[in-house]
C-alpha cells in the first residue's frame, strides 16, 4: 500500500452526480481512469468514448473539441452512457472529469470550457495537450515517461489501475479452494507478446516455461500461467511444452471459462511477468508478492524505462536463477492519486 498521507483533513467528494469518467476504448488505458475514481470512493459515471480519424485534430484545439467522437451504436449498460446526447442534455455538468490517454485530453478540455470542470488526466495527453499542460489541474504522469516538474503535475511509479487489495482479497478468496490441491509455492508467469505485435516467438515461449517450471519445481511448487491475445497460438503450445516438467495450470488466451488472471494474481507466493505490458507489470505489484521481469528483449523503450523505474524503487528485479523475496510493499497508485485529488480539491 501506498503511504501517502494528506496534509489535512480530506474536503468533501463530490456527488454522483458530479464526477465523469471518460471510458477510453483500450482497456489499460481506461483503467487508469477508472481505477483512481474507483478508489475515490463515490458513486460517478463512465462515459464511453467512441473515435474516427478526425479525433487526432481534436488535440490542436486550444480549448478542446469533441472533433472525432462518435456516438455508439448501443451504449453501455448501467452507467455507462453516450458522450454527445449527455452533454447536450446536461446543464450543470460534471464537478471532476477523470481522463487517461491523449485521445480524451481534447474532450476533457471541452468539459472544462463548457463546465469549468476540474480535470485530473492521467499519461500524457498529447503534444498539443502538453503545451496547455497548465489548463489540466491535475497531471497524473509515469516517472518513465519524464514527467515536467510543475505544481499540477503528479509522477507516479508504472500506470494506476483497478486492482485494489479488496479486489485481490475478494479474487483470492473466490480461488482459494480451486488452487488448494496445488503445491506452494506458486510461482504465477503472465505472459504477453511483442509489442504492437500478436505472435510470441516460440523458442521464446519454450525457454521461458522450462525457466520458470525448474525454478518452481526446485522449491517443490506449482506454476499459475495465463496468456494475453498478444502469445499467439503457436507461442502457447510451445510455453505448454515447456511447462510440462513441473506442476502447472496453464490458461490460454480466449479459451472458455473464467479468466483466472485475477485469482492467479492474489493467489501468487512469485510473480514472473514478460517485459512488455505496462499494465501487467503494474498490476503484479500491486500484490505482496515478489515481481520478477522476464524476457527484456521484448521491452521497448518505454517499458525498459518502466522497469528500470521500478528496479530503482525495490518493486521488480529481473528473473535470474534465484527467486528470492525481498522487502517490497505493495504498490497502490491509484489510492494515492485519489487522495491527492480529495486533498486539492474541494468539489461541490
Amino acid at each position: 500500500m501506498s503511504d501517502f498521507q494528506p496534509d489535512e483533513p480530506d474536503p468533501p467528494v463530490p456527488s454522483a452526480e458530479r464526477v465523469w469518467v471518460l471510458d477510453d476504448p483500450r482497456a489499460g488505458t481506461a483503467a487508469q481512469a477508472i481505477g483512481i475514481a474507483e478508489r475515490l470512493g463515490v458513486p460517478f459515471r463512465r462515459i464511453p468514448l467512441t473515435w474516427n480519424w478526425m479525433a487526432h485534430v481534436a488535440g490542436l484545439s486550444r480549448r478542446g473539441s469533441l472533433l472525432g467522437l462518435v456516438v455508439p451504436a448501443r451504449a453501455g449498460a448501467g452507467r455507462r452512457l453516450p458522450m454527445a446526447p449527455l452533454v447536450m442534455a446536461e446543464e450543470r455538468g460534471p464537478a471532476l472529469v477523470i481522463s487517461a490517454g491523449s485521445r480524451s485530453a481534447a474532450v476533457a478540455l471541452w468539459l472544462k470550457e463548457r463546465y469549468g470542470s476540474r480535470i485530473v488526466h492521467c499519461m500524457r495527453p498529447g503534444i498539443g495537450g502538453m503545451l496547455r499542460h497548465p489548463q489540466f489541474d491535475l497531471l497524473v504522469i509515469p516517472q518513465h515517461d519524464d514527467p515536467p516538474m510543475a505544481p499540477n503535475v503528479l509522477p507516479v511509479l508504472g500506470a494506476p489501475h483497478r486492482l485494489s487489495p479488496l479486489i485481490l482479497r475478494q479474487a483470492e478468496a473466490a480461488w482459494r479452494e480451486r488452487l488448494a490441491h496445488l503445491p506452494h509455492p506458486l510461482v504465477v508467469l503472465l505472459v504477453g507478446g511483442p509489442v504492437r505485435g500478436t505472435d510470441l516467438a516460440p523458442a521464446l515461449a519454450h525457454r521461458l516455461g522450462l525457466a520458470v517450471a525448474r525454478l518452481a519445481g526446485g522449491r517443490g511448487g506449482a506454476v499459475l500461467a495465463t496468456t494475453s491475445r498478444r502469445t499467439g497460438a503457436e507461442a502457447t503450445d510451445a510455453l505448454a511444452a515447456g511447462l510440462a516438467r513441473t506442476m502447472h495450470v496453464l490458461y490460454r488466451w480466449g479459451e472458455p471459462g473464467e479468466n483466472p488472471y485475477l485469482g492467479f494474481l492474489a493467489s501468487a507466493d512469485l510473480v514472473v511477468a514478460t517485459a512488455d505490458s505496462v499494465s501487467m507489470i503494474s498490476e503484479a505489484c500491486a500484490t505482496a508478492a515478489p515481481v520478477f521481469v522476464a524476457l527484456p528483449e521484448l521491452a521497448g523503450p518505454r517499458h525498459r524505462r518502466l522497469i528500470a523505474t521500478l528496479h530503482r524503487a525495490g518493486q521488480v528485479r529481473l528473473l535470474g536463477d534465484d527467486l528470492s523475496a525481498w522487502p517490497r510493499p505493495r504498490l497502490d497508485e491509484a489510492d494515492r492519486v485519489a487522495a491527492e485529488i480529495r486533498r486539492r480539491f474541494t468539489l461541490d
